[in-house]
């Protein structure tokens, strides 16, 4: 039997479309869940019982800078805290339909401090650093493991890395690359060369995610030569071009075609490859999540947690 850590779907995407607004606001999910709770913890539950282990938090919008341009600085520990805390109910309302000595991890989040998919607009390493700081303070009481994620370029990473080893936390890094083929972080960094940067910092694991899968799987060779424990979890747009610091996820169109089976094939191929890391990102759904849980099981693979 061979072990996968089995993360959870595209939590924020998920839910912002149950939301009852009729657009979305610039903090995504974040201010669906100052106003409509119970729909984090359902989302976070329909997860966990759909088979993933580790259980990411719902702060990926909540850094500092992107609270405080929408009047929220005030709100910074308090909106972490929020997160967890249904976390926390959601497992305890799960706990009633599985095992409860089932083991899960809940996993915070180092996200992208301004844009997901627009590296210009990053912050300096220094300036990073001091956020990220800021961000591992308000998670680490609560938080089994971190998930940096959707990094779009090397020094953004590498500030996230350089504050989670201050903490003395482990390091799972997770990179958006652009969907042009062309195995390009979005800031146009190649692969190849982030792969050497980062990996020189000492990691626990490397990512691609947030991305199509056809991408990842055009990068998936460069992965498998770094020697570093890998894994991946796409997105199911069409396209994110059209996001912008400016815009809402309204914009973004997911694909008709990555249906629950057409993702699980992807993912049991990146297995194949080597990858011990896998879920999904943003339009990647409880089912998704549960279809692929079975897949990966009937293929010898046992879905568990990162650590």
């Amino acid at each position: 039997m061979k072990v996968v850590s089995f993360l959870d779907g595209g939590l924020g995407q998920e839910i912002n479309k149950r939301s009852e607004r009729s657009n979305s606001h610039q903090l995504w999910s974040v201010q669906v869940m100052f106003q409509e709770p119970e729909i984090v913890v359902e989302v976070h539950k329909e997860f966990i019982l759909a088979g993933a282990r580790v259980i990411t938090v719902n702060n990926y919008i909540a850094t500092p800078l992107r609270l405080a341009e929408f009047g929220h600085s005030d709100k910074f520990f308090v909106t972490h805290q929020l997160a967890f805390e249904l976390v926390e109910r959601a497992i305890a309302e799960a706990s009633e339909e599985y095992d409860k000595n089932l083991k899960l991890n809940i996993a915070g989040c180092l996200p992208p401090l301004v844009a997901s998919y627009d590296a210009s607009v990053a912050l300096n390493e220094k300036e990073s650093y001091d956020h990220y700081c800021n961000l591992v303070e308000a998670q680490i009481n609560y938080a089994d493991v971190f998930l940096v994620e959707t990094m779009s370029n090397i020094t953004e990473a590498k500030a996230a890395i350089a504050a989670l080893k201050a903490a003395g936390e482990k390091c799972f890094v997770s990179l958006s690359i652009s969907d042009d083929l062309s195995n390009n972080l979005r800031s146009g960094e190649p692969l190849e060369q982030a792969i050497d940067i980062l990996g020189s910092e000492g990691l626990d694991g490397l990512c691609l995610n947030c991305s199509r899968p056809e991408t990842i799987d055009e990068a998936l060779p460069l992965l498998k030569a770094s020697n570093i424990r890998f894994g991946c979890y796409a997105n199911a747009f069409k396209s994110v071009e059209a996001l912008t610091p400016k815009t809402t996820v309204d914009i973004l169109k997911p694909r008709n075609d990555m249906t629950i089976s057409a993702y699980a094939n992807f993912a049991l191929g990146w297995a194949a490859e080597g990858a011990t890391i896998i879920g999904g990102c943003c339009e990647i759904s409880p089912e998704h999540i549960a279809f692929l849980h079975e897949a990966l099981s009937n293929a010898g693979y046992q879905p568990t947690t990162l650590v």
